[in-house]
């Protein structure tokens, strides 16, 4: 049975994936910091929830144990992520130590997790995923700081690639989608146009099982037929 870690697994994307995966057989470790929702996603057999912030190393280190007790790991997803502080605002505006906590969630967590799970996901041959953005390639006024911390991801995430040959690993960008950090960026506008992340799932699924060369890659530009090599 393939085994997959998916950070922020309550909620949005990360739980859409989770919930995949899990019904397609995967086992699928998840954490979350609010309990509620991390329990709306632990309610499958195949889904082992780990409350947490990713920031804090003894969480970090539940969660590779958690992983352990698997035996294995073929796929690491890293989907935890902040804005920062909302309303965004410009960077002549933010604050150092703003930056910082956008830094330690978005880059430092997921460098330290990736390191510490590194031997695990090679050995498998596994995939490495982190959930980008287009503000990682695009200059967009209040977005910098987030913008910033997810380019830098991009970075390391394709230098872990080269660094492993035997590692698959694809900095995504899923576009837009209806979920409660899109409308934390825009308090008080209707963002029901958005579509659902379920919708990405499929898409993400697609490269996971085609296993194209690393790379960043914009979910929308993924040939979606390749879904029915999934299964692994």
């Amino acid at each position: 049975m393939p085994v997959a870690l998916v950070t922020g697994g309550s909620a949005g994307l990360g739980r859409a994936l989770t919930r995949s995966l899990a019904e397609d057989g995967w086992r699928v470790v998840v954490d979350g910091r609010d309990p509620q929702r991390l329990a709306s996603v632990a309610d499958h057999p195949n889904v082992v929830a780990v409350r947490g912030d990713l920031v804090d190393e003894w969480h970090r280190g539940a969660l590779c144990a958690a992983v352990d007790r698997e035996g294995r790991l073929d796929l690491l997803v890293h989907n935890a992520s902040t804005l920062g502080p909302t309303p965004l605002g410009r960077l002549d505006q933010a604050a150092t130590e703003d930056l910082l906590d956008v830094w330690r969630t978005n880059l430092a967590a997921p460098h330290a997790l990736t390191s510490d799970l590194l031997p695990a996901l090679v050995a498998a041959r596994g995939v490495l995923v982190s959930v980008s953005s287009d503000a990682a390639v695009e200059h967009y006024p209040t977005w910098g700081l987030y913008g910033a911390s997810k380019a830098a991801l991009d970075h390391l995430t394709l230098t872990f690639g080269e660094e492993n040959p035997d590692l698959a690993a694809y900095a995504v960008d899923p576009g837009d989608m209806r979920t409660q950090m899109h409308q934390d960026a825009f308090p008080g506008e209707d963002i029901s146009d958005r579509p659902l992340p379920e919708s990405v799932v499929p898409r993400l699924r697609a490269l996971i099982a085609a296993r194209p060369p690393s790379g960043r890659y914009r979910a929308a530009d993924v040939d979606v037929p390749a879904l029915e090599t999934v299964g692994a």
